[in-house]
């Protein structure tokens, strides 16, 4: 099958403003595009680019005063299936962990394991570890916290999520991910980037003041092309 995905960003900036997007379809699969997913500014802007620490490709630009609009329009080939579901996925020791992974059980800016380990002990210590334990944290969160557009906050933790039972998406995530690195498993699912929180992968980072106007995000299944 094949997937229209694409987004339309809207900031209204009161000054020249520096940004950096992080808004590309990750490089894992660049076979399976076939409508390349160009950043389109209007006003037109020009783009640099570069690699981040994590391998991300990131976007460079100057917001002109005024509103400016940030989009795509891409073309994905997918085979549609849904996530793989592994009852007996096991979980390694920390010891037997590839180097390069250790990052990601570590404690990071929204994501604070010291302050929820002992609860995640008293939690999940009795699950049996891998695919079960991940699957019971999960459960967990969906379950303690509530969905809620009017709860979202640039700077909420996980530890705040968990506290408040409020959040969106990007809260759910962190409080899954946070109990996870306290239980020793690092979990991810690379989409657009891989990082190890939102400060790692915002979709946009400004320099500047700014409003953000309007968002959408669409991905709509469409018929192959010939």
């Amino acid at each position: 099958m094949q997937i229209r995905v694409g987004f339309e960003l809207v900031y209204e900036c009161p000054q020249p403003t520096p940004m950096i997007l992080m808004l590309n379809i990750h490089f894992t699969r660049a076979s399976d595009v076939v409508i390349a997913d160009h950043v389109i500014t209007r006003p037109a802007t020009p783009i640099t680019a570069y690699r981040d620490g994590f391998g991300n490709w990131c976007s460079r630009i100057v917001a002109p005063p005024g509103t400016m609009r940030i989009s795509t329009n891409a073309l994905v080939n997918d085979s549609g299936l849904p996530d793989a579901v592994e009852p007996k996925a096991p979980q390694h020791a920390v010891e037997n962990l590839p180097a390069e992974t250790l990052v990601y059980l570590l404690g990071s800016r929204y994501c604070e394991t010291d302050r929820l380990s002992e609860m995640a002990w008293a939690l999940f210590e009795k699950t049996p570890p891998g695919w079960a334990r991940v699957q019971a944290i999960c459960d967990f969160v969906h379950g303690h916290v509530r969905f809620g557009y009017q709860h979202a906050r640039a700077t909420k933790t996980s530890l705040e999520a968990y506290n408040e039972r409020t959040g969106v998406c990007r809260d759910f995530t962190h409080l899954a991910i946070t109990l996870c690195r306290c239980m020793n498993i690092r979990i991810g699912r690379v989409l657009i980037a891989q990082g190890r929180d939102a400060a790692d992968v915002p979709l946009s980072h400004t320099f500047g003041p700014n409003e953000l106007k309007g968002f959408k995000v669409w991905t709509d299944e469409v018929r192959e092309q010939v």
